[in-house]
């Protein structure tokens, strides 16, 4: 497998930041476009191969942000979406626990088995991840990768990618616009660089 670069969308006119955002198509807001231009400038000079991103379109921005750098066309991948988080939707988190108490118990419990009310189970974005994985199995050692994505599937592919059981999924924090690199081979990946936001300073 090859070398990877992992990016996690900027901010978003709906405040990403703030509120959960899976499948609702939110923009880049003036702020989170300056964060995808820090992460231009700061990979200009990097060898990119090639560059996969979430087809939506606050990712396929900071995606397409990065990649005119290096004139590359970024793949836009349905598998690379956030999680589907169904009544959840857009709200923040003293409003889930106060109109999902339950569920929102289950999700501070941090359990391999939370199914989001009307929206998609950690096992069903796992899923999704494997069918990724299965894209990065053809490239080359010698490659690197970037993958510009969300916060819920970025953290179960470093689970996948490293080998350990998806309930550690909460382990990883990824701030918006941060960059993680990996080397990857047969045995396993390499943490190079986790949550990097270097490149935001003074932003």
């Amino acid at each position: 497998m090859p070398r990877l670069l992992l990016v996690r969308h900027g901010e978003t006119e709906l405040k990403s930041s703030e509120r959960v955002w899976g499948r609702t198509d939110v923009k880049l807001d003036a702020l989170g476009l300056k964060q995808a231009e820090r992460l231009r400038d700061r990979l200009a000079e990097e060898k990119i191969d090639v560059i996969y991103s979430s087809n939506l379109k606050r990712a396929l921005v900071t995606a397409e942000t990065i990649a005119s750098k290096h004139q590359l066309k970024v793949i836009s991948c349905a598998e690379l979406r956030e999680f589907n988080y169904g009544k959840i939707e857009g709200l923040t988190h003293e409003e889930i626990s106060q109109l999902f108490p339950e569920f929102y118990k289950s999700m501070m419990q941090r359990s391999p088995n939370l199914k989001f009310p009307g929206g998609e189970s950690v096992y069903q974005l796992n899923n999704r991840v494997s069918q990724f994985l299965s894209k990065l199995e053809k490239h080359t050692p010698e490659q690197t990768i970037l993958i510009v994505a969300h916060f819920g599937l970025l953290r179960i592919l470093l689970c996948r990618l490293f080998g350990i059981g998806i309930k550690r999924r909460w382990q990883f924090h990824l701030d918006l616009a941060s960059l993680s690199v990996l080397e990857t081979n047969q045995q396993g990946a390499m943490l190079r660089l986790l949550n990097d936001v270097s490149h935001l300073a003074s932003m």
